[in-house]
């Protein structure tokens, strides 16, 4: 309430001022003034300077000064209808009151009125031409509507006519520049240097003005002016130096940028400067050196970190850049400890080098400060299931789908995972859920009805673990991982053979030489009782596989082949190999075939 009585006895003063001016005679104030009469009033501006002038009654005069601070009161609060209201009536009684035209005019402009705001703004402008406030509130006015020729003008009038304003020829220097003149701006600062003196902003806005005219010895020299001027501020030598660099004089920055490093050893702008020059001139040693310098700064903003490091991942995997690109992420997190971005980067640098547990250490970290990221939590989901890590695949997906729930991939992923913890139902649950989110994605259709078949021939729903199955072969004719499975279950069933051996077929002929598929074949052909077809096909798988499942069955061909003591030979390697079937020990035991 304080500040607010302050306020209004300013305005009352400038009421109070501008009293000295004639005034006009009096008139009633009209009870209320519609939006006709405000803009005929706007009209009359010019033609109120030429009216006789005339003293006001005292109640007249007291009547507009208190409708000037009741309307000053109300601008203050921001009703501006209510502002304007008291305003225009005051101005109805003393059209010649500049500070009642100044107020009008801001009220207009902070309620959007520009064209009124303008017409009152030059109204006080011309009863009071020496009021530095009413030539801004003008200016900006103008300024707002992008009159920038306009607003020049009024700040150069200013300037001209209302003494100790000097300071503003900065403002025009700018608006110059906002319309390109630059030998008007030049002019202007080269006034305000005469005046004031070696000014910072005066030397760094010519500086501009001349790379923009292509007058580099001119930029040059103002920046000296500038590093002379402040001997001690690296920030002057280091725009110098970039200068320099981006007009190709390589060897200028670097003395310029190793002069800023003697300033501040650790600026990591005077490194990157460096880096780049190095890095120009095919020396790719010293500019890895700068460049790792720069990146262990912790001033080094961390976007422009980021921005570098992606520009690496482009070019990953790259064994010859990996060492370096795996030191510079580990920089950055350890300059930016508390920063999600500088984690997350790096943890893509290591996915890209397969350094994936470390990956997914660092995706955490950044999680844990800022778990908003989708991406992340699906990269940690990717890495849990490549490693086959189901517990933490579970974690991960129960604690992102709080966050995304109607993310597909994350469903797909939790159902994968309670999967392979032999809990078909639960799988079988968020599998279905998250297929209803999938929409137009075949591939991803095809992924859920896939692992669907899986679960429901876990759960022995054989019907619609076949449906799956058949639904994913639909949207993905060449899944291998539907064709390979239904083409298992079908055999182990002993159902539908022929169609299973095609499928087998087909997922050998995509993936060649993957021995799971060629098993899948071989234990097809043997339900079909073609042995020798499956010794083949197993024979094969054998060159690379050291399954005990596939060793276990070759035994049981070889014992249909009746090759009876390499057949439990072979049962006894798959022992060894691993776990085979229920049934193996009891094979090896009895030295015969056995099957369910």
């Amino acid at each position: 309430m304080r500040q607010l009585f302050f306020v209004v006895l300013i305005a009352c003063g400038l009421a109070h001022a501008a009293r000295a001016q004639a005034p006009v005679p009096p008139t009633a104030p009209p009870d209320g003034l519609t939006r006709k009469e405000r803009r005929e009033l706007a009209r009359r501006i010019a033609a109120d300077a030429r009216r006789p002038k005339v003293v006001l009654s005292d109640r007249d005069r007291e009547l507009s000064e208190a409708l000037f601070v009741d309307g000053v009161k109300y601008v203050l609060l921001e009703d501006y209808t209510k502002a304007l209201e008291r305003l225009l009536k005051a101005y109805a009684l003393s059209p010649e009151n500049a500070a009642i035209s100044f107020k009008i005019a801001e009220a207009n402009l902070l309620s959007g009125n520009l064209r009124d705001a303008t017409n009152y703004a030059e109204a006080a402008v011309r009863l009071d031409p020496t009021n530095a406030y009413y030539y801004l509130l003008l200016a900006q006015i103008q300024g707002s509507q992008k009159q920038f020729e306009a607003a020049a003008t009024t700040y150069a009038t200013l300037i001209k006519l209302v003494p100790n304003s000097g300071n503003y020829l900065f403002n025009l220097a700018d608006l110059y520049l906002a319309q390109n003149k630059l030998p008007d701006a030049l002019a202007t600062l080269d006034q305000a240097e005469k005046q004031f003196g070696q000014v910072d902003e005066v030397s760094f806005k010519k500086q501009q003005i001349y790379l923009k005219q292509n007058k580099l010895d001119l930029a040059i020299a103002e920046g000296r002016k500038l590093i002379a001027a402040n001997p001690e501020e690296p920030r002057y030598v280091l725009a110098l130096a970039e200068m320099y660099a981006a007009n190709n004089r390589l060897p200028d920055a670097m003395d310029v940028a190793r002069q800023a490093l003697k300033l501040d050893p650790d600026n990591p702008q005077a490194h990157m400067i460096l880096a780049d020059a190095y890095r120009q001139q095919k020396q790719p040693q010293e500019a890895e050196r700068e460049l790792k310098l720069a990146f262990q700064s912790p001033a080094f903003d961390i976007d422009d970190k980021v921005r570098i490091l992606v520009g690496y991942i482009k070019q990953l995997p790259n064994p010859a850049l990996t060492p370096t690109v795996l030191e510079l992420a580990a920089a950055t997190v350890k300059a930016h400890p508390r920063e999600a971005k500088a984690y997350a980067v790096a943890g893509d640098i290591q996915t890209l080098t397969e350094h994936k547990r470390e990956a997914r250490d660092n995706y955490l970290k950044a999680l844990r400060l800022d778990n908003s990221k989708f991406q992340i939590w699906q990269q940690v989901v990717l890495i849990d299931a490549e490693l086959s890590q189901t517990d933490s695949l579970l974690l991960h997906t129960d604690r992102a789908l709080e966050l995304f729930p109607n993310q597909a991939a994350l469903w797909f992923y939790n159902g994968v995972g309670h999967l392979l913890k032999k809990q078909p139902l639960k799988a079988t649950k968020a599998l279905e859920h998250g297929r209803k989110l999938t929409l137009d994605n075949a591939e991803l259709l095809a992924q859920f009805d896939a692992q669907l078949g899986d679960a429901y021939h876990e759960l022995k729903d054989y019907a619609k673990s076949d449906a799956a199955y058949e639904s994913a072969l639909v949207a993905e004719p060449d899944n291998v991982q539907a064709l390979n499975n239904y083409s298992y279950f079908l055999a182990l069933r002993g159902q539908k053979l022929d169609k299973a051996k095609e499928y087998a077929a087909k997922a050998v002929k995509l993936s060649p030489g993957a021995d799971t598929y060629l098993d899948t074949y071989a234990w097809v052909l043997y339900k079909m009782k073609d042995y020798a077809g499956a010794r083949t096909a197993l024979e094969k798988a054998l060159t690379t596989s050291k399954d005990a499942a596939v060793i276990e069955h070759y035994g049981d061909v070889l014992w249909q082949l009746n090759d009876h003591e390499r057949a439990v030979t072979e049962w006894q390697r798959a022992r060894k190999a691993g776990t085979g079937s229920e049934l193996l020990d009891r094979k090896i035991k009895e030295r015969k075939l056995i099957e369910n």
